[in-house]
């Protein structure tokens, strides 16, 4: 249109003198933009929503399908998913008064029944560790619009309610009870319950942080049993962590056991509402193993039983009848190295099959069973992953799924039927997500990749676009007025990275250059890291929290670089396993090769080449200023395990077996028996209060540190878990800007010379 226009109002020599005019007024403003171009500091990443991209919460499918619910303004507002006009207000914060008082209960979260009649309020939450937590639970009905207390003798934990929500079950004090809201009688069914003696219904520490759940009980089809685990921990040894606060610190104890020590003996009960008794499940004589996971088969009086060896490599799921207790094997698997425990598997409607996870093509994809024991079909094949099972939709006969089946670092959304045949459901480029309605009609799909931020759009289960639901476009547009490197996929290619056969594979990476790059320059990098099993750093997707930290490195002059090491996911179960029996021998390789890569670049400073981690991530980055310190200068290790000695058993000993069976797997790659190679600059930061990675594993690094004369910088965090926030007396911003401000005081120390 430029063009155009001086086409009609002047020759061609005028018109050429008039567009290099043009062009220079446009390149000098492109430069002024990109001069003007903000800078942002600390401040901004952890106490100012600059960086928050809008989100789509809530969204809650509703028992139809085709409905959702959405909290908003203090209300429960139900919408259309088609349409996305409202349909009813099912309730508002206001109307959540009790008899007799004016107020109403100041509401943190809630869960509907699945009748959609009541719903659970839950207020005052204090938490307990990663996903357990009590609080104070209510009853709302829906139909009356009354509200009444679930209990009137102490905060609850994970209360439940029956498949017909005429009842609640919860427990409190180690112990489970049922709440019957017709009668308003409170029935307790267990009573052995003690603190670090015997749980009923929860998970003991080990077991919610490392198989991931939280509530260990469960309510039968018809809601006249309820199924629930028993953790027998005394024998588990204490482990005591001192909180310091107040003129004389207090000690809090509780049971962790460690790598090739005693754990929790598990049993699994049925409590039959209708007898008053509880059954005891047959699990077998051998009770040194794990029960990770049940769940009840369509049958009401079949329960579901996963059984682990205590080497994690052979997984049996036994079918147990929950009148009796009696129990057999309906499905076996045994691998070379271990078997992950996960939710992807499903009872189907016909009663008598069902869809489970496997690895053991070499590939995690999805099969087909009887309950029986007979394998049906391999649903997916291939030599790509699938990495996550959303549901199986009995309607149309499909489970819908998540995979890696493009590239490692991609991820679309497809849907197989029971025969094998498989269909794109999402194909989009970089990451997708979906959050799938009841009946499986609609999803709600996350899009991003590592150029554009997360957009929500909703989709039929065809893959046909409904509607845009957030695009962050504005988000998008922001970010434009921010000085900002480039970060970009790549591969890397070399020799080191190999398979245990000798192949030699490529590994994906990432790599974000300063703002103002300039390849004749010679730049410090940092290589940051996880690298623990399965874990992947390098995706096609949007930034993490990390992503704006880099940034401000880069924003300083500072390079920073990840890759997916000999280790990480979705790449198949040899690349993943390979690590079996030595973790952080092949990560720390992989580490080393990184860094003399960069070494070799034209703009990087081989003097200047630093690791930052946290979590496994710190274990690599001390692994990577002793065993790599021939090519990396500082090292910043964030709440590392220095020894995985001193670490659970259930993560530990999955990959690892005991300290007894491998004592060299465990000390030859522990930084606290490799601080003599140590020749840079190091700094290492840990909670006081982390009962996850314990402030035990900072203290044996620095005595061995000490023994052989290696200074150090060293920060403690005190009554602050393992995310560095909780705890007393300081608060959670003002912690992570302290924090960060000690890092990259470091940081550019070291590697810039500041």
């Amino acid at each position: 249109m430029f063009f155009f226009i001086f086409a009609h109002h002047y020759n061609t020599i005028v018109m050429r003198k008039h567009l290099l005019i043009s062009l220079f007024l446009l390149m000098g403003t492109l430069f002024a933009n990109a001069q003007e171009k903000l800078n942002f500091t600390l401040e901004d990443l952890y106490q100012k929503p600059t960086f928050y991209a809008k989100s789509v919460r809530g969204m809650n499918s509703m028992k139809d399908g085709v409905t959702y619910g959405n909290f908003e303004r203090g209300a429960l507002n139900v919408y259309n998913y088609k349409t996305g006009k409202l349909v009813k207000t099912l309730f508002d914060m206001k109307d959540l008064v009790l008899e007799g008082e004016e107020k109403p209960v100041p509401m943190q979260n809630y869960e509907l029944s699945d009748d959609e009649s009541k719903i659970l309020v839950l207020t005052d939450m204090e938490s307990i560790y990663r996903h357990s937590y009590t609080a104070n639970y209510y009853v709302y009905d829906l139909k009356t619009k009354t509200l009444q207390a679930l209990s009137d003798n102490g905060k609850q934990r994970l209360a439940t309610f029956s498949p017909d929500a005429t009842k609640v079950a919860f427990m409190r004090d180690n112990n489970l009870f049922i709440k019957d809201l017709n009668t308003g009688e409170e029935k307790q069914f267990t009573y052995d319950g003690l603190y670090n003696h015997i749980i009923n219904g929860a998970p003991d520490w080990v077991y919610e942080e490392e198989f991931s759940f939280s509530q260990g009980y469960c309510w039968s089809p018809d809601g006249k049993k309820i199924a629930y685990m028993k953790f027998d921990e005394s024998k588990v040894r204490e482990f005591q962590m001192e909180e310091f606060e107040g003129l004389y610190p207090e000690w809090y104890s509780f049971k962790y056991p460690k790598a090739g020590e005693d754990n929790s003996i598990v049993e699994i009960y049925v409590y039959d509402l209708t007898t008053g008794r509880s059954v005891k499940m047959d699990t077998g004589t051998e009770t040194d193993i794990y029960l990770p996971r049940m769940k009840w088969t369509k049958d009401p009086n079949i329960l579901a039983i996963q059984r682990l060896n205590r080497h994690q490599n052979h997984l049996e799921i036994l079918a147990a009848n929950a009148t009796t207790g009696a129990s057999r094997v309906f499905y076996d698997e045994t691998n070379d190295y271990y078997i992950d425990i996960t939710d992807d598997w499903t009872f189907l409607e016909d009663g008598n099959s069902f869809l489970m996870t496997s690895e053991k093509s070499g590939y995690n994809h999805i099969y087909l069973y009887l309950l029986d024991g007979t394998l049906v079909k391999q649903l997916t094949d291939g030599q790509w992953d699938v990495t996550q099972v959303y549901g199986y939709d009995a309607k149309k006969k499909e489970v819908y799924f998540q995979a890696a089946k493009n590239t490692p670092v991609d991820r679309q959304i497809y849907a197989v039927n029971l025969k094998g045949k498989m269909r794109e459901v999402i194909g989009r480029e970089g990451t997708n997500q979906a959050r799938f309605s009841n009946d499986f009609s609609y999803l709600i799909n996350i899009n991003s990749s590592i150029s554009q931020p997360r957009q929500f759009e909703l989709y039929t289960n065809k893959g046909k676009l409904v509607r845009v639901l957030e695009d962050n476009h504005e988000f998008s547009e922001k970010l434009n007025t921010f000085n900002l490197g480039e970060k970009k996929l790549m591969k890397i290619s070399d020799p080191a990275f190999t398979l245990p056969d000798g192949t030699q594979v490529d590994v994906d990476a990432w790599q974000i250059l300063p703002p103002d790059f300039d390849p004749n320059k010679k730049y410090p990098v940092l290589i940051y890291v996880y690298g623990g099993p399965g874990h992947q750093t390098v995706n096609n997707s949007w930034a993490d929290s990390d992503y704006w930290w880099l940034q401000l490195l880069a924003q300083h002059g500072i390079i920073s670089v990840s890759i997916n090491n000999r280790g990480s996911g979705a790449q198949g179960e040899v690349f993943k396993k390979m690590t079996y029996l030595q973790l952080g021998k092949y990560e720390t390789e992989d580490m080393i090769t990184l860094a003399k890569y960069m070494a070799k670049q034209p703009y990087v400073d081989a003097d200047r080449i630093g690791i930052y981690g946290w979590s496994y991530g710190g274990f690599m980055a001390a692994n990577g200023i002793t065993k790599g310190a021939e090519v990396i200068s500082t090292a910043v290790s964030v709440a590392p395990v220095t020894n995985w000695r001193y670490y659970d058993n259930v993560y530990t000993e999955r990959f690892m077996r005991t300290p007894q069976e491998n004592p060299d797997g465990y000390d030859k790659n522990s930084p606290v028996h490799n601080t003599e190679m140590i020749k840079g600059n190091y700094l290492l930061c840990h909670g006081s209060g982390d009962d996850n990675v314990h402030y035990q594993n900072a203290m044996e690094l620095i005595k061995a540190m000490i023994s052989n004369g290696k200074q150090f910088d060293l920060m403690i965090y005190p009554n602050k878990n393992h995310g560095i926030y909780g705890g007393y007396e300081y608060g959670d911003g003002e912690c992570r800007m302290h924090l960060f401000n000690k890092i990259d005081n470091f940081l550019f120390k070291h590697l810039l010379g500041e």
